[in-house]
């Protein structure tokens, strides 16, 4: 019996994707206003963000499958 559970791999792979696309989607669909300093970018890198929304999505379906399975 672990005390943190037995499910906490998948849950913290859930977590990590769920973030990782949804965070990767927000930065494409609500780019800043105006950026805070001059390195800052004017919007999101279109294809990194693209990846790593899959990524996440693929992930957080593997930890999904592995807790109801």
């Amino acid at each position: 019996m672990n005390p943190l559970g037995d499910n906490l791999l998948p849950l913290l792979v859930l977590a990590i994707g769920g973030a990782m696309a949804v965070g990767n989607l927000a930065a494409l669909l609500r780019p800043p206003e105006k950026p805070n300093d001059e390195s800052d970018l004017q919007k999101a890198p279109v294809t990194r963000s693209i990846v790593y929304i899959v990524l996440g999505f693929a992930a957080s379906i593997w930890a999904i499958a592995s807790m109801v399975l």
